[in-house]
């Protein structure tokens, strides 16, 4: 029984040794809070295969968030545009979606209350960083509204 609980005593030790050596964090965007990472500087990867990075986003509510969007892929916005739409709670995604892709002349975000925060659609190589104020606590979802990305192109917003 001992061996058992010694084990993870152990790991735990090892992996938090270095933790204060003087060196900046491999990852200066985020803030450690009650062993869950809640950030405040976002970078976010798309690409040509039409996928984030990262579907899951933990923040903490009130924080002014940075969020930069990364095209990494080759093709042009008009082929391969991506954006980040962060939409409000309770909103019908699926009907947004729909909208978005008949709002060309706008880069596919249409007209309406529904978007906390939004990118500039961008072409491969291109680069757009937004700043907002995190809502309150929820779940929210993030889209690229670029047409018939949305369903691959999706995740969670996580505000504690």
């Amino acid at each position: 029984m001992k061996k058992i609980f010694l084990i993870p005593l152990v790991f735990l030790i090892l992996t938090s040794c270095g933790e204060n050596s003087g060196k900046k964090s491999q990852t200066p965007t985020s803030e450690k809070k009650s062993d869950e990472t809640l950030s405040s500087k976002i970078v976010l990867n798309s690409n040509d295969t039409m996928k984030f990075d990262q579907n899951m986003l933990l923040v903490e509510a009130g924080k002014t968030i940075t969020l930069t969007l990364n095209h990494t892929g080759k093709f042009g916005k008009r082929g391969m545009g991506h954006n980040f739409v962060l939409l409000k709670a309770d909103v019908d995604v699926s009907d947004f979606a729909q909208r978005a892709a008949s709002a060309m002349k706008t880069e596919y975000i249409p007209e309406g209350d529904e978007i906390i925060a939004h990118t500039k659609l961008l072409g491969g190589g291109d680069t757009d960083t937004i700043t907002f104020k995190a809502p309150k606590k929820g779940i929210y979802t993030f889209i690229c509204t670029f047409p018939g990305h949305w369903q691959l192109m999706k995740g969670k917003f996580i505000v504690k």
